[in-house]
């Protein structure tokens, strides 16, 4: 297939916050003496002091909290009990997580314990507390999608990435927060409520994997799982300053699961794991990946070998200043650590928009309608599925009147969304195989030589306001590029919005680009992220640039705490 062009360079051979009142930490021996001192928790990594205190054990990441209970310093029961105390505590605010099952996880995390004790080997993820996306089936609880008429839906049995996940030694706290239906990047649906950013309840922490970000970044889950179709678990994580990463199309088995749209081959969507930190992300990922396909260590990647392209802007929609400065952060970062780091341009944006919309609307939103009959719509569903159902006619008049009246975002998308026959398909996909073919030669041909990665940002804005998506949708190409593109794009944490960035935007007639001012506005201090994607198949070399980026930038990492509304 011609849209392989250009990845045979990096295919490898194949290989086989708040504070909050938790149960305090003990060493976890077989004999503990009562008269002993307070026990202190010790860090992971044996040669690191000052020990820790017991808050802290909610900013470990999984791989840290999985080598401290393989060794006995934490039990994986009491790790457990921790992050059901911060949920407990959290949730009313957040509405994160939407089904629980804590009974269950507090006896499979004693079963850990067991095991430890008994002197058994344990898996690479045994006692770690996960939370798993909404739709992802877990054995006993609901997988609806925000949709009414599936309410009463309970899962038989756990969905392959699940059990997956428990085999590996995971603990399964619950199921977390989405947008209705999955496809737009707000948390919100008439069935679960609306879904708060951690730092501020005004505003979301993204979608569809919402719930998932918002519980990582305040310490109430160690792991995520999520699912990506346009951007759902790296929006939320750029916007609650978490780390997440989109595989290779195909490269995870995605089974067991509600999904919108069934069958579409195109553009598939993709599992993707969410963590704290970039390791937990290539740790979740490696459980999670196929013996078949190859999965090198991100560590075997020799950083002054690679080399990066970077752009600020992605031709479609301006991003914010300070999302801007963290692509100069994140790319002085990594020439630091030895990379060759070039300016690039992505290529004909708007027929990688044209494609995106084109190819996930191209049956004129009749497999969304179908799902969601007997549910009431989310008002941003309705709008899609009103914009989406015009006949041609009518669609002709309405973006020749969005570009009289300055609406430039809104044509654009009036224009990709349409249906047709199978006919009109096949040329849109035969227009995506050549479009890539075309992005793999100009990644071959960059003044570097040859592209390994590519550094953007994730989205133009930081989080969004509450039902800003109603006006602005998810502006510009930024995540959706990588998802007609077929290629691993992960999300790392950069920095905050500092005072005096939060805005340059010019006074436009344009909804998308007012409703971008009005969420700039106030968001100084929250999250700011980057991108970092790779060619197909090569996930370890993104993972190894978004670990050299997040080395350089250590205090930019999750949210803690919940502030005041924005601009207090």
């Amino acid at each position: 297939m011609r849209w392989r062009t250009g990845i045979r360079r990096c295919v490898p051979e194949p290989v086989r916050t708040e504070p909050v009142e938790v149960p305090a930490p003990t060493r976890y021996r077989e004999s503990s003496r009562r008269d002993s001192p307070t026990p202190r928790l010790r860090s992971p990594h044996p040669n690191e002091e000052p020990p820790m205190v017991a808050n802290e054990l909610m900013n470990l990441g999984a791989t840290d909290l999985a080598a401290l209970i393989a060794r006995g310093e934490l039990s994986a029961r009491e790790v457990t009990d921790a992050k059901i105390a911060v949920i407990e505590q959290r949730n009313p605010q957040l509405n994160a997580l939407v089904a629980q099952r804590y009974d269950a996880a507090r006896g499979e995390a004693q079963q850990v314990d067991a095991r430890r004790m008994r002197g058994e080997a344990l898996p690479p993820l045994a006692g770690v507390p996960t939370t798993i996306k909404e739709v992802l089936d877990v054995q006993g609880l609901p997988s609806t999608g925000g949709l009414a008429s599936r309410a009463g839906h309970r899962a038989a049995s756990d969905s392959e990435p699940v059990a997956c996940l428990k085999r590996a030694g995971a603990v399964v706290l619950g199921k977390t927060n989405v947008a209705q239906a999955l496809i737009y990047v707000e948390t919100d649906n008439p069935l679960h409520g609306r879904c708060n950013h951690p730092s501020d309840p005004l505003r979301t922490p993204g979608g569809s994997s919402g719930g998932e970000a918002a519980l990582l970044a305040v310490g109430g889950s160690a792991l995520g799982l999520g699912t990506d179709l346009g951007g759902s678990v790296r929006v939320p994580a750029a916007f609650c300053g978490v780390a997440s990463l989109k595989p290779t199309a195909g490269r995870l088995p995605d089974m067991g699961r509600l999904s919108v749209p069934v069958g579409a081959l195109a553009i598939p969507s993709q599992l993707g794991p969410m963590g704290r930190r970039v390791a937990d992300v290539e740790a979740l990922l490696r459980v999670l990946n196929p013996a078949s396909f190859a999965l090198p260590a991100s560590t075997s990647v020799d950083m002054t070998k690679l080399r990066v392209g970077v752009y600020e802007h992605d031709g479609v929609f301006a991003p914010s200043p300070g999302v801007r400065r963290a692509v100069r952060d994140a790319a002085a970062a990594l020439r630091s650590a030895g990379a060759t780091v070039v300016s690039w341009k992505i290529p004909d944006p708007g027929e990688a928009q044209a494609l995106f919309f084109g190819l996930l609307g191209a049956d004129g939103g009749a497999g969304l309608k179908r799902l969601l009959r007997g549910s009431r719509k989310d008002v941003r569903v309705a709008q899609l599925l009103f914009m989406g159902g015009r006949s041609a006619p009518t669609r002709s008049a309405l973006i020749a009147l969005a570009r009289i009246f300055g609406q430039g975002h809104l044509a654009a998308v009036l224009q990709s969304l349409r249906g047709g026959n199978v006919d009109d398909y096949w040329r849109l996909c035969e227009r995506q195989i050549d479009y890539r073919t075309r992005f793999a030669k100009m990644m071959d041909a960059s003044d570097a030589g040859a592209l390994d990665l590519l550094l953007g940002p994730p989205v133009a804005t930081p989080a969004f306001t509450h039902g800003a998506t109603k006006d602005m949708g998810l502006p510009g190409i930024y995540t959706t590029l990588y998802n007609v593109l077929g290629y691993p794009a992960g999300v790392v944490p950069v920095s905050r919005v500092q005072a005096g960035e939060e805005s340059d935007r010019p006074a436009l007639s344009d909804m998308a680009e007012k409703a971008a001012a009005r969420v700039e506005a106030g968001s100084a201090g929250l999250p700011l992220a980057v991108q970092v994607a790779a060619r197909p198949w090569c996930e370890h070399q993104a993972l190894a640039a978004m670990a050299a980026i997040e080395v350089a930038t250590p205090r930019s990492g999750p949210t803690d705490g919940l502030a005041g509304p924005s601009g207090s």
